[in-house]
């Protein structure tokens, strides 16, 4: 019974929320983390991208030696430089490595999104199954009681010889059934909040409830794993422009400027020279590469035409889950109407066997049928009003939604 309080009543007083420990998953997941950090991987690829526009500056030193020189060479030269150097086309090729990169920064955010929200559903199923469980719990809990007072009960009907040690025997195998299902379903709770915690992303002591709002006609959302596949392949389709560009010129304009010292040379020596300034105008072109550039732009073309066909696939899919979310949600409601009724019947018909059996009238057998038969209803009832909260939670999630966004 100390084991029973320790976990239930702690959620009377210092329950969290299922809004608050969503919340706190966002922020604090390990793998929502390193979904970040490849987002923000992606914008550091697309700044870097931005800045192949720039020139680009480079400076540099050299000392040479030549020994054994003829009067026409230099034996020790010291030389500086800075170069400077501009691509004035290069075929569109950083344009579509921009396009790239700035496409799959976007796919990398769309992939975060996803990733929060399969995090939130995920929490929202372990949450509900805790709520589940704890109700079962408690329905073990009261069977335990009953069942525990009919027993000593009987045992001084044996010890007033009345009863049969049969029916002590019975009794008390029920009883140690229902503690071994009571031990069982303390382990479940243990084990789900344990797999809660490692989601959530802190140890979590006890629950309030939750509930989500009714739903509505909401608008229907693509879901940001197609739309992570759309930018994905139009970050292939860029990548072929890039490819493509190793066909067409490419004009570059280099600027060179250098400075000299010598050692031991005549200040006439003709070779002398203090300073000087190359400038080069380049243009170059591939006409032929046995066809190794146009078979890769072939295969990345393959490969934005599968994420394509990926894309309509999962969106096709998307729409029937979001069809079967709507059917879930009135099949459910259906469930609860049932098993509110069946509650009500079971509660009715033990009332009236527990009076029987109390007056001798009934025996235990149908005593005990009764009391299974209203734990039964009871923890069907408590599961059934949980199904319904988890069937808005994918009806949500179906539509492209915040599952945070939706509870009251």
């Amino acid at each position: 019974m100390i084991k029973i309080i320790s976990l239930l009543l702690p959620a009377l007083l210092f329950g969290e929320t299922l809004k608050s420990m969503l919340e706190y998953a966002h922020q604090n997941n390990h793998i929502l983390h390193s979904y970040k950090y490849a987002k923000d991987a992606k914008a550091k690829e697309a700044e870097s991208k931005k800045s192949d526009y720039f020139p680009k500056i480079d400076i540099g030193a050299s000392y040479k030696n030549t020994s054994d020189v003829t009067p026409f060479q230099i034996s020790d030269i010291y030389s500086g430089y800075g170069r400077v150097e501009v691509d004035i086309y290069d075929g569109g090729i950083k344009s579509s490595q921009l396009e790239r990169a700035k496409n799959e920064y976007k796919a990398s955010g769309y992939d975060e999104a996803q990733a929060k929200k399969n995090l939130s559903l995920d929490i929202v199923k372990n949450f509900y199954e805790i709520q589940s469980l704890e109700a079962l719990l408690a329905a073990k809990e009261d069977s335990k009681k009953s069942i525990s007072e009919q027993l000593e009960r009987v045992k001084r009907f044996y010890d007033a010889k009345l009863a049969t040690r049969d029916d002590v025997e019975r009794l008390q195998a029920s009883y140690d059934t229902n503690i071994y299902e009571i031990e069982s379903v303390l382990f479940e709770i243990f084990s789900a909040k344990k797999a809660l915690e490692i989601k959530v992303g802190k140890k979590i002591e006890s629950f309030e409830k939750s509930a989500f709002m009714e739903n509505s006609a909401s608008d229907f959302e693509v879901s940001d794993s197609v739309k992570s596949l759309e930018y994905k392949q139009n970050a292939l389709q860029s990548s072929s422009k890039a490819l493509e560009g190793a066909y067409y010129p490419k004009i570059k304009i280099e600027d060179t400027y250098s400075v000299f010292g010598y050692d031991n040379i005549e200040p006439t020596h003709p070779l002398k020279i203090d300073r000087q300034n190359v400038a080069l105008i380049s243009l170059n072109m591939r006409i032929f590469d046995y066809g190794a550039t146009s078979e890769a732009k072939q295969a990345v073309d393959l490969s934005a035409k599968a994420l394509s066909k990926q894309a309509e696939y999962m969106s096709s899919e998307q729409k029937a889950e979001y069809e079967i979310s709507i059917a879930r949600v009135n099949s459910v409601k259906l469930k609860i109407q049932s098993a509110k009724s069946a509650l009500t019947s079971a509660r009715s018909a033990f009332k009236t066997v527990n009076e029987k059996y109390s007056a001798g009238i009934a025996d235990y057998i149908t005593y005990l049928d009764a009391l299974s038969a209203k734990t039964s209803a009871s923890a069907l009832y408590e599961r059934s009003l949980n199904e319904l909260q988890i069937a808005y939670a994918l009806f949500y999630y179906h539509s492209g939604k915040n599952l945070e966004e939706f509870l009251k």
